[in-house]
């Protein structure tokens, strides 16, 4: 019985939460005190523990309740009916899009985005460049160490393409520019 209990207490806060984590803490109050499972302050302590363990709130706060309640098999009820709602709605979300992308307007408008999404970050990645290598509290001064760091980058970069044709992976890439920021700096 109590599996039930919280697949359906969980599959609830799962389905009606919508907002994020901390708009689902009054739904999954209600479940865990309406079940009896917790009390306020028990609560209390379970959100602190969700906010400072990784993964999302809501997922921290199901298998905490559930493990509390009926060991690992509860963990793994109640950690399944909260997160099965959303995966099931990006499925079928999944299905309607791959259906929408073979729509020929589909395809014009992301033609059409595709540009003007590059001309975005080229224009954010321009500004962050200038604020870096501008010192800060000058009229127009360099600071020589960002500046041989973005060339180094763009070096390393542009390199890449030209010997291997598919470029350097940006993972690959931001730990070249972490480690040489940390020696720079």
């Amino acid at each position: 019985m109590i599996y039930i209990d919280l697949f359906l207490g969980f599959l609830k806060v799962g389905l009606f939460s919508f907002g994020g984590a901390y708009a689902a803490i009054p739904l999954i109050r209600d479940v865990v005190l309406h079940y009896g499972w917790i009390d306020d302050e028990q609560l209390t302590y379970m959100i602190a523990v969700s906010e400072s363990t990784p993964g999302p709130i809501m997922v921290n706060m199901a298998t905490y309740v559930g493990s509390m309640m009926a060991g690992i098999p509860g963990a793994l009820v109640a950690t399944f009916s909260v997160v099965l709602p959303a995966f099931v709605i990006i499925i079928l979300i999944m299905i309607m899009f791959k259906r929408l992308l073979k729509n020929p307007y589909t395809q014009a408008v992301l033609r059409g985005l595709k540009p003007c999404i590059m001309g975005i970050i080229l224009a954010m990645g321009i500004s962050m460049i200038v604020q870096n290598i501008v010192i800060k509290g000058t009229a127009f001064s360099l600071d020589f160490r960002a500046v041989v760091l973005c060339s180094v980058l763009a070096a390393v970069y542009f390199g890449s393409r030209k010997i291997t044709k598919s470029g350097i992976s940006p993972i690959v890439l931001i730990c070249v520019a972490a480690v040489i920021g940390v020696v720079m700096y």
